[in-house]
């Protein structure tokens, strides 16, 4: 077999139609499109009509609502904090939501940090955050450690 001799399967690559040819081409004359009306026409699209049919999207039921306004928390988990104190990387008897910034764990604080649960604490740890599940405080207290959640300044507003 030569280079010039390389060639696709019968049937791998298809024809594009071409529309609007001359009769001879099958397609040619109006292209398909019909006589006349807004879809015969260049530049048209009916997006969302269904020929008169209940479309999909009132056909489907509206529920839910997202508020605008919610407060989008960073979350650390507890293992990965006892990781980086491993590493030296964070100082157990002070972690605060600034320090977690700066050692690089947290990319951005947010509304604040949210500290969960997930991964074991061997080391006592003395964190402040924003907020924290039960579980978390629970396992860092069992540790021997504290984990103060910081007074909301909304709560304090209300």
């Amino acid at each position: 077999m030569k280079l010039h001799e390389l060639r696709d399967n019968e049937g791998a690559a298809k024809k594009r139609t071409r529309v609007g040819r001359g009769p001879g081409s099958g397609k040619g004359k109006m292209g398909g499109r019909g006589i006349k009306g807004q879809k015969s026409r260049s530049g048209v699209a009916i997006n969302g009509y269904e020929g008169g049919q209940m479309p999909l999207y009132q056909r489907l039921p509206k529920r839910g609502f997202t508020k605008p306004n919610a407060k989008k928390y960073a979350v650390v988990n507890l293992g990965l904090i006892e990781k980086f104190v491993e590493a030296g990387k964070l100082d157990a008897g002070n972690v605060t939501e600034e320090t977690l910034v700066s050692s690089g764990l947290v990319r951005r604080r947010l509304d604040g940090i949210r500290v969960l649960a997930k991964g074991d604490v061997k080391s006592k740890l003395t964190i402040t955050a924003t907020g924290a599940s039960k579980a978390a405080i629970d396992a860092v207290e069992k540790a021997g450690g504290s984990l103060s959640v910081a007074a909301k300044a909304d709560a304090a507003a209300e």
